[in-house]
């Protein structure tokens, strides 16, 4: 009998699969109650090319309190795209870790 968390693990297994064989660099996200990290991780899956959060001191700035909110999400969304369009990053998937 397979449990929930086999059931994950098989589904985010399947959904990194598909990604690979697309040979594109794919963007993941975590959320805390307290930070929202965003990285930019390499097609071969071997190293983080691009990544930003509300745990940086200039995000925080931007930020004022909360660093899990919809504003800490829209900055740390446009900190880690000027960052890949800075390095020649043009596209990315959206890996959603199921």
């Amino acid at each position: 009998m397979i449990n929930k968390k086999e059931n994950r693990l098989r589904r985010a297994g399947a959904t990194r699969a598909r990604i690979k064989l697309q040979k594109v660099n794919r963007l993941t996200v975590h959320r805390t109650n307290l930070h929202i990290y965003a990285s930019i991780i390499s097609a071969s899956g071997d190293r983080v090319l691009v990544s930003a959060s509300t745990a940086e001191a200039e995000v925080r700035a931007m930020v004022n309190g909360n660093g899990g909110n919809i504003a800490a999400a829209t900055a740390v969304g446009k900190l880690v795209a000027e960052r890949a369009k800075a390095k020649g990053i043009e596209t990315v998937v959206f890996d959603r870790r199921c």
